[in-house]
């Protein structure tokens, strides 16, 4: 079994999630919701496009100062 990435953004009253390996994007009324349409959309991707194995992906923040207008 492979491990990949879920991107989540709340867009109103939905929650949108994004696998960056695949480019799968996929939505639901909730955060658990979201992911498991994502699972089952990346499922189906999977099985038309294969990827090769790949090491997995390393997620981290970071922080940019604000910019000031003058």
């Amino acid at each position: 079994m492979d491990t990949y990435t879920a991107i989540i953004n709340r867009e109103g009253d939905i929650f949108v999630a994004l696998c960056p390996e695949t480019g799968t994007v996929s939505q639901g009324k909730n955060i658990e919701n979201a992911i498991e349409n994502l699972k089952e959309a990346t499922e189906l991707y999977l099985e038309e496009f294969p990827l090769p194995h790949q090491s997995r992906s390393l997620i981290t923040t970071f922080e940019v100062a604000p910019v000031v207008s003058q």
